[in-house]
Order: C-alpha cells, then structure tokens, then sequence
C-alpha cells in the first residue's frame, strides 16, 4: 500500500483489532458513511453482472467486511454502528461476539446473496470476516509489496464484479495488473474515490485490461467528517490541486468520494442508472 498524504489523519490501529467495534467507534466518532452510499449502487452492479450468469464480488481494502455485510443482508450502515457501539456488545469479548455475530449474520441473510471474496492487509480484519461468514474467501496479503498468492489469484478469477470504497487512494496499478490478469471472465470496477487525488493511473491500467472508466464528477458522496481544521485544510488544498472545486463540498467539513465505475466498452447499461440518484 501507498502512504497516507501528509495532513490526512491516520486510523490504522482500528484495522488490527479482532473485532470491529473499534472500528465503528473510532470512525463513527467521525460519521464515516461511504459504504452505506455504496451499498444500493453494489447491488444494482452484481445485479446487472449476474444477467448473464453467476456473480463473485471481489471486495478490495475490505476490512471486517463491512460492504458484504450490506450488500448480502438486510442491514444499513446505521444497523451496524448501533450494534457494535452498543454497550451489550462492549461486554462481550471477541469469541463471544463472533458467536453472536454468526447468529445476527445468518438471520438477516438477503436471498440474492452472492459470493464475496475479502482482501485487506489487516490480517485480524480478515480473519473475523470469515469467522462470522461474511466472506466466502479472505485474503491478508499486500500487492502492493508482494506477489498474490495462487489461492488469491484462483479466487480473484472468478470474480465479475471488483468494489472499493476505502482504499483506492492506497492503490497502485501493481494490485490492479495482479487481479485482472487473474480474470477469468470480463470483469466490472467500481471504486468511490476520495477527490483528494487521482484515480488517472488506476483508470490507465484497467484500460490496459479492455475496461472504460466513467465518472461524474458532479456527483459525489460523503465520506467522513474532517478530524480537525488542519485536516480540512490539507484536503481543501489537494482536491483545489487535481483541478475540481471544494466549494461546498469539502469547504463545507467533509471529504467526498466520486463513484469510479469501469467496465468493457460494449457495455450496454448507462453509468447513471448504475450510479443511482443519491448525489452531495
């Protein structure tokens, strides 16, 4: 993975926990909401994949598998902060709530569920994920650093649909060749992207792999509030660098994310329809 920029605040600690509730206190605390904006547009994409057959979401940066979480049961985001902040939760310790967790998982299960392969470099992230079935397959490897291992890529291939929500900005075209030389079939992208950098060199090399990346830049969601103002300033400042305008978006006190969405060129279903109304 790439550094966090200078200026933008750092919560890797949450990622190391055995379970979540340090990250749903640690980034509630800050009204993080990306993958509740993510979750219809997810399922509209594995909806529109599984036309033509059987769909494998690949989830990459997935951490405790939050965005399966909402896209295979009847969950909202707001569902899980309450449960994890919760103080019956908090007197639980980590078996005992991935006990809990398989139970709450497994009766809220959507019927249209699909398969939902994990990656993240946070080992203990990963390893709860799949304790509490969240993922059908998880994997604590870094491809930015390192070789995907066979399994990964085996998994990876059969994949149709590749989502991020949180960790685009830490991508490079090194994770991105490794996966879609894996495809086994044409494969769809879709990454919400802070505007605080470029998703240029992401786009380039899923372009080497046949695939077309849209984005309306109009149409952004929140994504968390900033720490402090210095914080604010810096992505202020770097969203102003790639040429957009903060105005109203993050001069207003939150960073945004834009919905990335790249698939092959004969694709046949408009990006907006994909993309849903939800606009900031």
């Amino acid at each position: 993975m790439t550094q966090i920029p200078r200026g933008r605040t750092p919560f890797d600690d949450i990622y190391d926990q055995p379970d979540p509730r340090g990250f749903f206190g640690g980034l509630g605390r800050f009204d993080y909401q990306t993958p509740q904006h993510a979750q219809q547009v997810f399922r509209r994409l594995a909806a529109a994949r599984a036309r033509s057959g059987p769909v494998t979401v690949l989830d990459l940066c997935c951490s405790y598998g939050i965005n399966a979480a909402l896209l295979n049961h009847h969950l909202t985001l707001a569902d899980l902060y309450a449960r994890y902040t919760s103080p019956g939760m908090a007197a639980l310790d980590t078996a005992e709530l991935i006990e809990s967790d398989k139970d709450f998982y497994a009766a809220r299960r959507r019927d249209d569920a699909v398969p939902v392969v994990g990656l993240d470099i946070a080992a203990p992230a990963i390893d709860y994920a799949l304790a509490v079935g969240l993922l059908d397959a998880g994997f604590s490897e870094n491809l930015e650093t390192d070789t995907a291992s066979a399994a990964l890529l085996r998994a990876a291939g059969a994949a149709g649909l590749i989502t991020v929500t949180g960790g685009a900005s830490f991508l490079t075209a090194r994770t991105i060749h490794q996966l879609l030389y894996a495809a086994k079939e044409p494969v769809w992208v879709a990454a919400f992207v802070l505007r605080t950098g470029s998703y240029q060199p992401i786009a380039d090399a899923l372009a080497e792999h046949g695939l077309v990346t849209e984005v309306d830049s109009e149409r952004t969601v929140v994504q968390r509030r900033f720490t402090d103002p210095d914080e604010q300033r810096y992505a202020v400042a770097a969203v102003a660098a790639t040429g957009a305008d903060p105005t109203g978006k993050e001069t207003e006190g939150y960073y945004h994310a834009a919905l990335h969405l790249s698939r092959p060129r004969d694709r046949t279903v408009p990006y907006a329809s994909l993309a849903g109304p939800e606009t900031s």
